[in-house]
């Protein structure tokens, strides 16, 4: 009987020793599996953080690149102002010395000391004047066709339009001032 007893002790020692390791066992899978679940929601967690930073990287660098786009057409654009400004006041003041030339005259002491009337002055100080006229025209006409082409292929069709308006006083005052010319000359 003692030794029944013995015996069912020890298997009872040894079936307590078998759950504890059981349980050890347990415990250790389940501290590892929580280990890597953390250890994934951390690494989760890291790549979201660095999405989120290279999204916000590139939309800065897109914001960048816009600004710098929308400078380089504010440059663009204050240029080609500029250029149709000075195109302009060259072209008033071309048309002045144009209307002075052929309707104002000049007064000129001619070899006996008398002087050249108001109204009618020679017709070679006319065709000298329209020459220089003509050719400042063109090559501003020149500078304007050559240096704008590729602007122009990127202006709106309210700018092109101001340009053509803009251009067309320019071949009306040549035309009075060849007009002016004729007159003069008969």
């Amino acid at each position: 009987m003692l030794r029944t007893e013995e015996r069912q002790r020890l298997a009872r020692e040894r079936r307590e020793e078998r759950e504890k390791q059981h349980a050890a066992k347990e415990t250790q899978i389940f501290e590892k599996e929580r280990k890597a679940k953390l250890q994934y929601e951390k690494q989760l967690e890291e790549r979201q953080r660095k999405l989120k930073e290279m999204k916000q990287k590139e939309e800065q660098r897109r914001a960048a690149v816009e600004e710098k786009r929308k400078q380089k057409i504010e440059e663009e654009k204050e240029r080609y102002e500029a250029v149709l400004h000075r195109t302009l006041e060259r072209n008033q003041r071309l048309e002045t010395r144009q209307k002075r030339w052929s309707w104002g005259g000049s007064v000129t002491p001619d070899s006996e000391g008398k002087t050249a009337s108001k109204h009618s002055p020679s017709t070679a100080n006319l065709k000298q004047a329209e020459a220089a006229v003509s050719k400042r025209l063109s090559s501003s006409a020149a500078l304007l066709n050559t240096s704008d082409k590729t602007r122009r292929s990127q202006l709106s069709p309210l700018d092109s339009s101001v340009i053509s308006r803009l251009l067309a006083p320019t071949q009306a005052s040549l035309a009075r001032s060849k007009s002016a010319a004729t007159l003069s000359a008969d």
